[in-house]
């Protein structure tokens, strides 16, 4: 008995030794995080992430609708080489803007019919048209045969 009398008197350095600790220890852990506001922009919606696809516009003959093929790149499933996959979604076209083949950017949005779940928007004009026509000089700038002079 003297044994257990000796180990009872024995404080422990940790509360966790024998897996028991007092529930005020078990509380909530505060940090300078927690303590200030929870976000001084509530007014704000929450930040999501868009979903947002580019494709060609196959159908626009519907009123302030347009089909709108996306081309995307899957591996087959048994091969593994990367095929082209096409998938047709409809998409908002308040204004009636876009014509068969333009070039659209999906951009996803709450349901606006049975069908519609996103709105067509222009994709800005690339700029390779602008730099090509300023290098138009010739590409490396050394003369052709028949732009030099003959010499003998």
């Amino acid at each position: 008995m003297s044994l257990t009398s000796s180990l009872n008197s024995l404080t422990l350095s940790t509360p966790f030794l024998n897996g028991t600790a007092p529930l005020s220890n078990l509380s909530k852990p505060t940090s300078s995080l927690s303590l200030q506001h929870p976000n001084p922009f509530s007014f704000m919606p929450p930040v999501r992430a868009m979903k947002s696809i580019q494709g060609r516009v196959v159908c626009a003959t519907n009123d302030k609708t347009v089909s709108v093929e996306v081309t995307r790149l899957a591996p087959h499933p048994k091969y593994k080489r990367r095929v082209r996959k096409k998938k047709k979604f409809q998409a908002h076209d308040p204004e009636n803007q876009f014509k068969v083949g333009d070039l659209v950017q999906l951009e996803k949005s709450k349901p606006i019919s049975k069908t519609k779940a996103f709105i067509a928007i222009p994709v800005p004009a690339r700029i390779r048209k602008e730099k090509k026509q300023e290098n138009d000089d010739g590409g490396l700038g050394i003369p052709l045969e028949s732009q030099q002079e003959q010499q003998v």
